[in-house]
């Protein structure tokens, strides 16, 4: 038996239960994993609520990554050994691979052996954010060195991963953040530009940034009205990369900008890397050697314990966090 964390009906946070299952063991090409920290995400929220791109039969596991031992191997797999530290890339579905559990088992091809100097904790902080930042930047913007790079919801995991894979590649992060609260850190954290869009003009401000020939890529989690604006200081031919839609306003579509300046408006999703094994392994490497040279490293805005998985979901969808949170088991 074994402890996971459940929901049975949708809700906020007081609906996720802990229950004691049975475990299977590992299938033909599976790989069961001891677990040692939980990294937490806002599509978990969305699927505890009920509001996700994918329906939980209830009662739901929940969950996209975690870090951990190797326990048991199943048939067929290779490379590893009991005992290996791993940790999870996320899974397409995370109701059928759920990864909130003390005992958690995953197709060999998402799991990943811990770089040295790596914790349990800021493993299980790594792959979603940097899959997400990277494939969005990378694979699809293909941004480049010198290029500007505009970055919503700047102090989200997925946006401190985007500025640390920016400079990285020698591209120049503008940060957008919604009031100048956070200024100081996103600097600090590497932005090169901060915008505090509740206080400026961010049309304005980006134009000031960019200077003419405007900003090639933008990277947005947000969505609504700062599309007017966002757009309005894209470069001709620019690719604005959506992967979220924070904003509880509807979205208008800039038709004046995308027509004028033959803008791509591209929705994105993680999927798209981690079902692709060439794409995948791409990501891969370019993490793996990001994390081994310190360019990237994963910001844990907090942890807590897997008691406190409700405490932790709250904190979740609060306004305060900075960088990733994670659960410790």
């Amino acid at each position: 038996m074994a402890r996971v964390v459940r929901f049975h009906r949708h809700g906020g946070p007081e609906v996720l239960r802990i229950d004691e299952v049975q475990v299977a063991p590992p299938g033909r090409g599976e790989v069961r994993i001891r677990v040692k920290a939980l990294g937490l995400n806002r599509a978990e929220a969305l699927l505890r609520a009920g509001n996700y791109i994918e329906t939980a039969t209830l009662p739901s596991g929940l969950g996209l990554e975690a870090a951990g031992l190797v326990e048991a191997i199943g048939d067929d797999v290779s490379g590893f050994a009991l005992g290996d530290a791993v940790s999870i890339v996320p899974p397409i579905s995370m109701v059928r691979w759920p990864a909130y559990g003390e005992l958690v088992t995953y197709p060999a091809e998402l799991v990943v052996k811990i770089p040295p100097g790596l914790g349990f904790e800021e493993a299980a902080a790594t792959w979603m954010q940097y899959l997400t930042a990277y494939g969005a930047l990378v694979d699809v913007a293909r941004l480049g060195r010198g290029e500007f790079v505009v970055i919503t919801a700047a102090s989200s995991s997925v946006g401190l991963a985007a500025i640390q894979i920016a400079n990285r590649i020698g591209a120049v992060p503008i940060a957008v953040t919604r009031t100048s609260a956070k200024s100081p850190a996103l600097r600090e954290a590497g932005a090169a530009h901060v915008i505090a869009s509740a206080d400026e003009d961010l049309q304005i401000r980006l134009e000031q940034i960019a200077g003419p020939n405007g900003v090639r890529v933008v990277l947005d989690a947000v969505g609504g009205p700062a599309f007017v604006p966002l757009t309005s200081a894209m470069a001709p031919g620019g690719i604005l990369i959506e992967y979220g839609g924070l904003s509880p306003e509807p979205t208008p579509f800039p038709l004046a900008s995308v027509l004028s300046k033959t803008l791509t408006l591209r929705g994105y999703l993680v999927h798209e890397i981690v079902r692709d094994p060439a794409r995948l392994a791409a990501a891969k490497t370019f993490i793996l050697d990001g994390l081994a040279a310190g360019a990237l490293k994963p910001v844990i805005a907090r942890t807590f314990r897997f008691d406190e998985i409700v405490e932790a979901h709250r904190f979740l969808e609060s306004s305060a966090q900075f960088g990733k949170i994670v659960v410790t088991v």
